[in-house]
């Protein structure tokens, strides 16, 4: 099945970001800015093109998700709560001891949940086994993999894209979160990774870049066109911002794995429009 192409998915973005404030206040931990970024990216995956069933989310036939940036976890928990996986008042529960919604993913934990993630540059291996098997086992299903731009300083990524370029593996969608902040810096101070399309057509992938990942008719866009390309692997780069609708929060790497405050809290929340 694919969700209802009816869900306003603007409205729930909105309440996607309430969500991920409200988890990461009440934590007092946690991974905002990250989370914030990738909204659209996920609602439009759910809610326009992936097959999957929240009522039973080990259907066989169901498309793949991979957070292969693991720490934003806040946006993953969020949007599978929105789109029925578990009830939203679970997420109160994010990053408690015993409970399913850990700070990294943890596959299976919850059911939606498709790997498991710690350490950067993964992902995309993991995507790309996962696609593998089908293609033995003569499965169409896509598997999609949701890294950010920071990510692309791990050798690992490009080990595996190189992999998947060799072996043309389609139906592997790589998507990369440009928000251009890192762990305590701009990803540029840090080790500037540009020119990523190039890069990545240089390895053998299809690309589209310079699309608003926050403009969700140009995010159904790109990720429609890489899941229709064919005989070998595709990537779409989305331009967003870093804590993406809280002014404070915006391109401000203070807030990649902080909480706000009391006050910076309330103030979020009415930005949010809650």
């Amino acid at each position: 099945m694919v969700i209802d192409a009816a869900v306003d998915l603007g409205a729930l973005t909105a309440r996607v970001r309430r969500h991920i404030v409200r988890m990461v206040y009440t934590a007092k931990s946690g991974h905002i800015g990250g989370s914030m970024s990738s909204a659209e990216i996920l609602a439009v995956l759910y809610g326009r093109i992936m097959k999957h069933d929240p009522a039973n989310p080990a259907w066989e036939d169901r498309d793949r998700f991979i957070m292969s940036k693991g720490h934003a976890t806040p946006v993953q928990y969020a949007t599978l709560a929105e789109f029925g996986y578990f009830p939203t008042s679970e997420l109160d529960t994010f990053r408690q001891k015993g409970t399913r919604l850990q700070g990294h993913s943890v596959l299976g934990k919850p059911g939606g949940v498709e790997n498991s993630a710690g350490s950067l540059g993964m992902g995309l291996s993991f995507g790309l086994g996962i696609r593998l098997g089908m293609r033995l086992r003569g499965q169409d299903n896509h598997v999609y993999v949701l890294m950010g731009d920071g990510e692309q300083q791990e050798g690992q990524v490009w080990e595996a894209a190189m992999a998947a370029a060799h072996h043309e593996v389609d139906r592997l969608v790589a998507i990369v979160d440009r928000n251009r902040v890192q762990n305590d810096d701009f990803v540029e101070n840090t080790m500037r990774p540009q020119p990523i399309d190039e890069k990545y057509r240089a390895f053998g992938w299809e690309v589209r870049s310079g699309l608003d990942g926050h403009d969700l008719a140009q995010v159904e866009e790109g990720l429609a066109w890489a899941r229709d390309v064919r005989g070998k692997p595709a990537v779409v780069i989305f331009e967003t911002i870093k804590g993406k609708g809280v002014s404070f929060m915006e391109d401000n790497p203070a807030f990649h794995g902080a909480p706000p405050s009391d006050e910076q809290f309330a103030q979020a929340m009415q930005e949010l429009g809650a």
